[in-house]
């Protein structure tokens, strides 16, 4: 069963993550010859205060 881990910044709308899940879903379980069923997507939204961007958290340089 493929287990797929997906790291991003919060601040996407909802429908958004939903289509990275499906997109993501569909190319693994084509390019494995994998069931869908038994494709597993997880997705972790961090805080843009957690995640560091050449030494400087994004909450500071995307302003």
């Amino acid at each position: 069963m493929p287990l797929i881990q997906i790291n991003i910044m919060e601040g996407r709308p909802p429908e958004k993550v939903k289509a990275l899940i499906e997109n993501v879903t569909d190319t693994v379980a084509e390019t494995l010859d994998a069931p869908k069923q038994n494709v597993r997507v997880l997705v972790t939204e961090m805080p843009k205060t957690h995640w560091g961007i050449a030494g400087v958290p994004a909450s500071e340089t995307r302003k």
